[in-house]
């Protein structure tokens, strides 16, 4: 059976809805760093989003061809994230979807080496006939944040957020953006499919101690 990261860390794919303080290790992603309104048609948001399943796909199904990637082991694709920020403020503010900035993020498997991610690029150039030199390889240890599921349509995440705010602040925490600390999303829905008020999200914001 492939090896699901939802499922075999769900510490970090499924926590309650309930705030949580949680440290967050070190990985590995594909990432594609872009500005503007992610809802936008046409748009670079969801241009980087075809670029990384691109990839991502490219190296789950090496296993069908000749290449050989040491430590190999069948895997699900992890869900797409997305790290969120806008110049001169901390968090986000959803009334100004144009100003965001954003690196579009898929976890790698820890056998993806930077020179088998250089690999996977060439691979699917080569045989989808794209450009992928905007994905880049990304290791990110996010470290201490606050946490929890939202379900909901994206803009009602706002109510979210004040609460695991509220929840950090009682636990003696208080906000940590910096310019490599960000609003973290992952998207465990597929909007295609999915009502917005069923839409699950694990929103993650980072915190210092007081």
């Amino acid at each position: 059976m492939a090896f699901d990261y939802k499922k075999e860390y769900r510490e970090f794919y499924l926590p309650p809805k309930q705030p949580q303080i949680i440290e967050i290790p070190a990985m590995n992603f594909l990432a594609v760093q872009g500005r503007g309104n992610p809802n936008e048609e046409g748009g670079a948001y969801k241009a980087s989003i075809g670029l990384l399943y691109g990839v991502a796909y490219t190296i789950k199904m090496s296993k069908m061809g000749s290449h050989r990637m040491e430590g190999y082991f069948d895997y699900v694709v992890p869900p797409l994230e997305g790290f969120w920020w806008q110049d001169g403020i901390h968090g986000v503010d959803y009334a100004h979807k144009e100003n965001f900035r954003w690196i579009s993020l898929i976890r790698l498997p820890d056998f993806v080496t930077k020179e088998e991610f250089d690999w996977a690029l060439r691979e699917a150039k080569a045989k989808k006939g794209e450009d992928f030199s905007k994905v880049e390889f990304l290791r990110y240890e996010e470290g201490l944040c606050v946490q929890c599921m939202h379900v909901g349509a994206y803009d009602s995440e706002p109510d979210t957020i004040r609460n695991m705010e509220r929840y950090a602040e009682e636990q003696g925490y208080g906000p940590d953006f910096s310019p490599k600390r960000y609003h973290h999303e992952i998207y465990l829905s597929d909007v295609r499919k999915c009502r917005p008020e069923n839409l699950k999200t694990v929103i993650r914001q980072p915190v210092k101690k007081q």
